[in-house]
């Protein structure tokens, strides 16, 4: 039995609907849909550019995959700096419960104070921070484990020098970027950091990669870099460098060698170093490259350079007589002096003996204008033309601002100013028949023809110069070497303190070459503020270039010249400086 509605008995259901009401509710809704319908066309044809685009910028990732930088090989293949896989920590900071019982053995394994951890993630509006970056595959492994929410790994490459201190100035090293600061890693940054790709994707708000969009661009990795350097001869070269500023007390030193016929750098050391694989609280004077940026005046290892401008001018001969009487010679007011009074000496014997005097009086045979056109020609005042950064160019002024005083000190190698690489690479005009070669840090496969600056016969009888300098009764008598011939030439300069010279403070040099007949190298050695009692650059620096060369001709191949028997080395001659 049904019931029937009572429409009298309620009012509202008795009370009758306008018809209009009934008809606005329903164009509502339609208006309705079709404005959902419009907006609909709107974002799925007129605005879908704009709409994919905030879509992508809240969800699709451009990733990176970074290339494999190139690694950097000495000469003969050893490897002085390659990446290697690591890993990088990171998180998002407001998922870290910093309150979760593991985050302190998270610091801990990292190295990081628990509190600068948790500031790190204090702010709550982060959703990425990085917490250490290039951690060793084991301790990223032991992080994981912890298993703290929020903290997660990412696949990262780290830089690894296995040469550490001993090449550190030559190869130098990237930053956490893996983009070059020193050395070679910075000279040849693009070439080595090849080309990277990219990996189109969609991710989560955890950051996990979802799905890719579009086909991923392979990167391309850095090629190796094949340097000059022999990592036997530079290790060599460092260590004994190494304990000659040690022993001397000395407050820094540098060492280089060069190829005669090449041109190439076979060791570049320097010290203080340090190790590119550890270089927390690094200083200054532990990262200058001293060989290269640091300028002195090299005092007595000038004096050769003197003598052959003045054999290729034809003003004087290997035997001509300079009387170097009485010790000391007086002008413009100044008084040079040699230690001893050498008398009248052959110019053979001035180099031998080193004397000040006789420099002087053969460099007054030459104008201002000869002896600045051969500085030039040899590469003083200019900047090296090497792959290396922070080379300088010393100072050579004008030869029209020349006073005569200045042209006397000169020639004995005060009043200007140049690198330790500087002075090696004019040497090789000296070794090589008289052209200086050009530089490299490359390995380079074939012999370069340089610039000439002497002649044959000017480089043949400076090189005896130099041997006489460095035998018995000279002045370097103490950079002679078991089974080659050397010669070379010691120097002593005070150093410039503001407007004058310090009676205390000294820097000690030696440059030479090896075999003397036919140079194969050329070695310079510089030692700064040795303070252990002596300073001349024959007793700290001489002993430097002897170990040096000995170990860098055997390290080559190139067969002793000389019966191999222990030589007795006299006390050398007292240079004058």
């Amino acid at each position: 039995m049904s019931r029937s509605i009572a429409y009298h008995a309620s009012p509202l259901l008795a009370s009758k609907t306008p018809v209009w009401r009934s008809k606005f509710i329903v164009a509502c809704l339609g208006l309705a849909f079709l404005g959902l319908g419009g907006r609909a066309a709107y974002v799925q044809v007129v605005g879908n550019d704009f709409f994919q685009r905030q879509g992508e910028v809240r969800f699709a990732r451009t990733l990176e995959l970074p290339a494999n930088r190139g690694r950097v090989l000495d000469r003969n293949g050893m490897i002085l700096a390659s990446s290697v896989a690591a890993q990088s920590i990171w998180a998002i900071p407001e998922d870290v419960d910093k309150d979760h019982p593991n985050l302190d053995k998270v610091a801990r394994l990292l190295g990081i104070k628990p509190a600068d951890l948790r500031k790190r993630l204090s702010d709550e509006d982060k959703t990425f921070v990085w917490v250490k970056r290039q951690v060793d595959e084991s301790v990223a492994k032991e992080v994981a484990e912890l298993g703290v929410k929020g903290i997660y790994l990412r696949k990262d490459y780290k830089r690894q020098y296995p040469e550490g201190e001993a090449a550190a100035h030559i190869v130098g090293f990237t930053n956490v970027e893996d983009v070059g600061q020193e050395g070679v890693e910075l000279t040849f940054n693009k070439r080595l950091s090849g080309t990277p790709g990219s990996r189109r994707v969609i991710k989560d708000r955890l950051g996990r990669v979802i799905e890719d969009v579009r086909d991923a661009i392979p990167p391309v990795d850095g090629p190796d870099l094949q340097l000059s350097i022999d990592s036997k001869i530079q290790f060599f070269a460092h260590q004994k460098l190494r304990e000659a500023v040690e022993t001397n007390k000395a407050k820094a030193g540098s060492v280089v060698v060069m190829d005669v016929h090449t041109g190439e750098v076979l060791a570049l050391a320097n010290y203080p170093t340090y190790n590119p694989n550890h270089r927390e609280n690094l200083s200054g004077e532990q990262l200058r490259n001293r060989a290269l940026t640091d300028t002195f005046e090299p005092g007595s290892t000038m004096k050769p350079i003197t003598v052959a401008m003045a054999l290729e001018a034809g003003r004087i001969t290997p035997q001509t007589i300079i009387d170097t009487n009485p010790g000391r010679y007086t002008m413009g007011g100044f008084t040079i002096n040699d230690t001893h009074n050498y008398g009248v000496l052959t110019v053979e014997g001035v180099i031998q003996k080193s004397s000040n005097v006789g420099s002087i009086k053969i460099a007054q045979r030459m104008s201002a204008r000869e002896m600045w056109d051969t500085y030039t020609a040899l590469g003083y005042g200019q900047k090296p033309q090497i792959e290396f950064p922070g080379a300088v160019s010393g100072r050579v002024r004008a030869w029209k601002s020349w006073r005569p005083i200045e042209q006397a000190t000169m020639s004995y190698g005060y009043g200007l100013s140049a690198s330790l690489f500087q002075m090696v690479q004019s040497y090789t005009a000296l070794a090589n028949d008289g052209y200086v070669v050009p530089a490299t840090m490359l390995k380079s496969h074939d012999p370069v023809v340089g610039r000439r600056v002497f002649s044959a016969q000017t480089a043949a009888a400076s090189r005896k110069m130099l041997e006489m300098a460095a035998g018995p009764g000279g002045t370097g008598q103490k950079a002679q070497t078991v089974g080659y011939s050397v010669g070379g030439k010691s120097g002593t300069a005070r150093k410039q303190v503001g407007k004058g010279y310090a009676t205390n403070k000294y820097r000690a040099w030696f440059t030479g070459m090896a075999p003397i007949d036919k140079p194969r190298i050329v070695v310079g050695v510089m030692v700064d503020e040795p303070s252990a009692g002596v300073y001349y650059g024959g007793l700290v620096a001489a002993p430097v270039f002897s170990e040096t060369v000995q170990q860098a001709l055997r390290i080559m191949g190139v067969q002793p010249d000389m019966s191999v028997k222990p030589q007795i080395v006299m006390q050398p001659v007292e240079e004058s400086f």
